[in-house]
């Protein structure tokens, strides 16, 4: 894909006209209008490409998911190639990559019909979280090792936040 023309948002402000000229004219169409400081930059693109994008990934994510809940094999063989896609897979234990690929399918689904992507990068996101422990034998130590009786330093029945403590 190609990369998309540039402006500055003051640019786009004060010279409309020129700014949807660039826009046109990108092989994309689209523009990356830059904002200052810590404002997160904006993508400027038409109607029809837009709705070209969404028909695109609403395509993908249906044959994704059709693959995946086709045969064992076909399920097995994504499962197989999702390290690729995301490398950090490879520190889950084998248990939890078989989760993985079963939670980004029912989260594909669901968030194809919201038509919003924020569920699925939420979900790649916790997953990666995940994979970060793994990857740290101190921290699943930590978190897996069992809290003996004498250790009620941390443990026990917690208040409700404004309830008077003995």
């Amino acid at each position: 894909m190609s990369p998309a023309a540039e402006i500055n948002f003051s640019e786009l402000s004060n010279k409309p006209a020129e700014s949807v000229r660039k826009l046109q004219a990108a092989p994309n169409q689209t523009l990356l209008v830059h904002r200052r400081g810590d404002e997160e930059d904006l993508v400027l693109t038409t109607a029809s490409r837009a709705r070209e994008v969404r028909e695109v990934v609403s395509f993908t994510t249906a044959l994704f998911v059709a693959l995946l809940q086709h045969s064992k094999e076909v399920s097995g063989l994504i499962a197989d190639v999702m390290p690729s896609v995301f490398p950090w897979m490879r520190f889950l234990p084998p248990e939890a990559k078989e989760q993985f690929a079963v939670d980004i399918v029912e989260t594909l689904e669901a968030a194809k019909s919201l038509g919003t992507p924020v569920p699925v990068t939420q979900l790649i996101t916790e997953w990666r979280h995940t994979a970060e422990v793994y990857a740290d034998p101190r921290l699943v130590e930590i978190l897996t090792r069992e809290e003996s009786d004498d250790d009620d330093d941390e443990t026990g029945e917690v208040s409700e936040p404004g309830a008077a403590t003995a």
